[in-house]
């Protein structure tokens, strides 16, 4: 199996050396026959007889930047002052920050902003606790909630460390759909105390984006606060994953000619993204679908330690199929993995149906290296961003909360996360679709807004939307 190939990155290394001793030339030729690729130079500070200069050098790794920087530093007459790379420079002091969308510049903007103006508008929602959703932040903010446990491709690294995720997290909400949202990683894995802290920082907030919370804990928080809150509250890893992967589907399969009501589908891995996207498969018409997981096959015969594999069991697996992957992946249409990396073989993929679609969207390694299956499959996506058909959460959770929050949703339901999915879908038109690009790429700026209608349009069908998209806005205008 080839390796995949790792994304580069730019190093900055700081050094001071003698202009007596060593050349800049002789330092940059140290450089390139280490592999590195200086792309940037600039002077600290001078003399006749010293300098220090900042080197950015495009390295294929941090272990390949760290062997430059040994080579470079073993140089007579150079001293390395200081390294760093252009990801770490960015997360100094955080990727986000607060700031008022008016400015105060006089008494009289301190005085409506705060005291004693702003009391006022704290008797009104006092008097109409449903008007916070109009005069507070509530309106368009989402609270990015962890513990840390299950952060993709690192697993239980905790809150502190969990931070950087949430908080690039939230830049994507602002960015893609102009929600703000803020990281909130809690220093416990209680599930009751999640949901106790959760609803208690609830009235800040108009929706709640549960995020890297292992399983099975993750399944009851997410159905606790779904119950006991009247905000949308949505785990991403499970739903956001799910609703993408059916995008995906619904365009892999035009391509193929298959029905969705007909296929066969072996999903690998029933953890939370993987109960999800069963859930979403059923929803949308998939009959028959079978979970693989360190048991084999699930099936209704037995009875597992995990209650979410018996619950996944009885409602899967039609014809009580038993056996390893090798076994029920023979005649399959569809194969998903939310697993591990190398658990599918060429050799599995030659006992699937004509045309085979694999979603292998382990990361970031997949199931089976895209390069060795491509042979084998007429559709293949994976969760990388270096290959094409990226089953990206991206594409779903920023249009989804932006409808909700637009609507003031009570919930994120099924009836909107399948009509989230039918708009990805629809934003690669019939002239674009091809093996290649059966999902719109994430920067496609036509799809938070078919997200967005298609969300609110569910919402009002299911009767969970509470706003009156034409009127409150007007309302509140002219009584203030």
């Amino acid at each position: 199996m080839s390796q995949l190939s790792n994304a580069s990155m730019n190093i900055i290394i700081r050094l001071h050396f003698q202009k007596n001793i060593i050349t800049f030339s002789e330092i940059a030729k140290v450089i390139g026959e280490t592999g590195g690729d200086v792309i940037g130079i600039d002077v600290i500070s001078t003399s006749k007889v010293q300098t220090v200069r900042d080197i950015t050098i495009t390295v294929k790794n941090q272990q390949h930047g760290q062997s430059v920087m040994d080579a470079v530093q073993n140089l007579q007459g150079v001293k390395v002052i200081s390294v760093s790379d252009r990801t770490f420079l960015l997360h100094l002091g955080g990727k986000i920050e607060v700031t008022p969308k008016n400015p105060i510049k006089n008494r009289d903007d301190l005085s409506r902003v705060y005291t004693p103006g702003v009391a006022q508008v704290c008797r009104a929602i006092a008097d109409e606790p449903l008007k916070a959703h109009s005069l507070t932040i509530k309106r368009n903010t989402v609270a990015v909630v962890s513990d840390g446990t299950a952060v993709l491709g690192l697993g239980d690294i905790g809150p502190l460390a969990a931070m950087p995720v949430m908080e690039g997290k939230a830049m994507l909400f602002k960015q893609m759909a102009g929600v703000d949202a803020f990281p909130i990683c809690l220093d416990t894995k209680d599930p009751d105390e999640i949901v106790s802290i959760v609803k208690s920082i609830a009235p800040a907030f108009g929706g709640i984006n549960l995020e890297d919370i292992s399983s099975p804990r993750c399944f009851e928080i997410e159905a606790r606060l779904k119950q006991e809150l009247d905000i949308p509250v949505f785990h991403d890893d499970q739903h956001g994953t799910a609703v993408v992967l059916l995008a995906g589907l619904y365009n892999a399969l035009k391509l193929t000619g298959k029905k969705i009501e007909s296929v066969k589908v072996v999903l690998n891995g029933v953890g939370a993204a993987g109960t999800a996207c069963a859930k979403m498969l059923i929803a949308a018409g998939v009959q028959h679908i079978i979970g693989v997981d360190r048991a084999g096959a699930l099936h209704r015969d037995e009875v597992y330690d995990h209650q979410n594999w018996t619950d996944f069991a009885n409602m899967t697996n039609p014809y009580n199929e038993k056996g390893a992957l090798g076994d029920v992946i023979k005649g399959a249409d569809v194969f998903i993995g939310v697993s591990a990396p190398g658990v599918l073989t060429e050799s599995h993929l030659k006992t699937m149906a004509n045309d085979p679609i694999v979603f292998a969207l382990a990361n970031p390694v997949p199931e089976i290296d895209p390069d060795q299956a491509e042979p084998f499959v007429r559709v293949l996506a994976t969760g990388r961003s270096d290959y094409p058909n990226q089953i990206n959460n991206v594409l779903c959770f920023p249009g989804i909360f932006r409808g909700a929050l637009d609507c003031r949703a009570l919930e994120i339901n099924e009836e909107m996360k399948l009509a989230t999915a039918k708009a990805i879908a629809s934003v690669v038109s019939d002239e674009e679709l091809s093996e290649t690009y059966i999902v719109p790429s994430v920067f496609n700026q036509k799809v938070v807004e078919k997200v967005r209608e298609a969300v609110v349009e569910a919402a009002y069908k299911s009767g969970v939307a509470r706003k009156d998209l034409f009127k409150e806005d007007n309302a509140l205008a002219t009584t203030y």
